[in-house]
Order: structure tokens, then sequence, then C-alpha cells
């Protein structure tokens, strides 16, 4: 019989080659996570256009706060456009799963033209995707995965059209649901001035920093962290303009765009660039 002296120094090298070994594991997850990143977003297949938004929309700082992982789970809340599918289909391809909830294309509209525009793009880029898929929800079915699963919950400027639509309480509780204890949901939004008091509606685009907060939490959500990455403090927070008199929409109220839109206005507005905005992050608790 091995004295205890011994067994306990076997015991403590045995602890210390096995929390090594799941160090050196994360750390080349997250090296390669990151050179999957910037290899999307160098990547051929987004457009010169969404490219140029980076500068505004911080891409890269955005999801490595977001601790974005190549083998996680993901879902994007409305992701009209494709611009952050384009990025994070890539990262997870093959290793994790990327999905997108939209409105389903049977809720006809601009749903299903945004739904069927995101759908060509997953397929057409389907060599470096992966199995990314689309998720369509309805007023009836706010189910877009199987509760639970979603490592990492992400929303890039949706709150203010739930707050409009009065569905904000069911989309932060089906993604609190979606998620696992310990899940993470990452939100970027129009930042409001925190001494004009919240409109219920959001009609302006903008929504108070606190205010989001206070219904995230209210959903079960846990604040961890805030950043300043997409801060634009150039924003005077014009909210008769209303946000979308920024770029890129440049909509005025009565004036449906360029060219109809005053050039002073368009000016003062390229010049702002795009709106200011808070990042949150959340954390799912583990009961």
């Amino acid at each position: 019989m091995k004295p205890m002296g011994q067994f306990l120094v076997g015991g403590i090298t045995l602890a210390t080659t096995l929390f090594g070994s799941i160090a050196l594991a994360d750390g080349h997850r997250e090296e390669s996570t990151d050179m999957r990143l910037r290899d999307a977003l160098a990547g051929e297949h987004r457009s010169e256009e969404k490219k140029a938004r980076d500068a505004y929309r911080n891409p890269y700082e955005t999801l490595t706060f977001f601790g974005l992982k190549e083998d996680m789970t993901v879902l994007e809340i409305n992701a009209t456009g494709g611009y952050y599918t384009e990025i994070i289909a890539p990262v997870v391809a093959n290793t994790g799963q990327y999905v997108s909830s939209m409105w389903d294309r049977s809720t006809g509209g601009g749903s299903a033209t945004a739904y069927e525009s995101l759908e060509d793009l997953i397929e057409t880029n389907r060599n470096i995707f992966g199995d990314a898929k689309i998720a369509g929800i309805t007023g009836e079915n706010l189910v877009p995965i199987e509760p639970g699963t979603a490592d990492l919950v992400l929303t890039f400027r949706n709150i203010h059209n739930w707050m409009l639509s009065g569905s904000i309480d069911r989309m932060l509780k089906m993604m609190y649901d979606s998620a696992k204890p310990g899940g993470h949901l990452g939100i970027v939004e129009h930042r409001g001035n925190p001494m004009v008091r919240q409109d219920p509606k959001a009609e302006t685009g903008y929504v108070n920093e606190g205010y989001t907060i206070k219904i995230a939490e209210e959903a079960g959500w846990q604040l961890v962290a805030s950043s300043d990455i997409n801060n634009n403090p150039m924003d005077d927070k014009d909210y008769e303009g209303r946000v979308w008199r920024l770029p890129p929409t440049l909509r005025y109220l009565g004036q449906e765009g360029w060219p109809n839109v005053d050039e002073a206005q368009r000016i003062k507005s390229m010049a702002i660039g795009e709106s200011d905005r808070f990042t949150l992050f959340f954390v799912k608790p583990v009961e």
C-alpha cells in the first residue's frame, strides 16, 4: 500500500496534467476560431458593400466580445440581409451549427422576401456555410430550435422592432428558452438618450440601454458585461428625424430616400455615420 503522501502527489500530478490539457485545448479552439473569423471577414463571398459597413458594425470585436467559438450552436434572431450570416456561418461550419430564425415565408410580404433572400444566400455559399439553416417562426410558433440547445443567441438592431410590434416579451422569452443553462445572449441596439423617457413602442428606433437591461433581466437573463465597441458619439440622437435618417438607410420622415432626400441632410447624416449602439452580453443562469 502506497503512503498517503505519495498518493496525494500522484493525484495532484494527474489533476495538473488534466487541467493543463484542457487549457491547451481551449487555447487551440480560441486560436482556430480567431483564424476562421478573420478568414470569414476577408472572404470573397462577402460583398464590398457589406465589408464597407465593418467600420461601423465592428464584427470582429463584437463577436469576440460575445465569446464566439467554432464549436458553438449559434442562433441569430432575424438575420435580414445576412450581414452576420456571412461571418458566423463559416466560423462554425462543420464544427458547430448556425441557425437563423426568420419570420416564415408563409407570413408573406416583406417577411417572405427576406426569408427567401437569406435562403438563397445560404444555398449559394453552402460549401463554406456548412449545414447553416433557417428556422421559420410564426406568431403561433416561436420555437426555432430545440429548447435549451443554443450556446449563443444573438440579435442585432431588432429590439426596437419587437417593441413596436408588441412582441418584445415573447421574443426575449423565446431566446431564453432556446439557450442552454449557462448559454449566452448578445444584443446590439440603437442607443437612446438616457435623459429621454423610453417610448414603449420605440417609434424613433432608439432604445435606452438601461431599459433593455431591465426587460432582459425580467425575462431571466443576467447581465455579464457591456461594451463600447459599437459606440458612435457623433450620433446626435435626432428623435424627430428618427434613427433611419442615418446610413445605410438614409430615410427621412416624408421622404422615401435618395434622390428625394435633401442634399444638406444627406451630407449631415453621412458625416455622422451609422447609429450609436450599445452592446450587451447576458448569461442564462445555471439552475
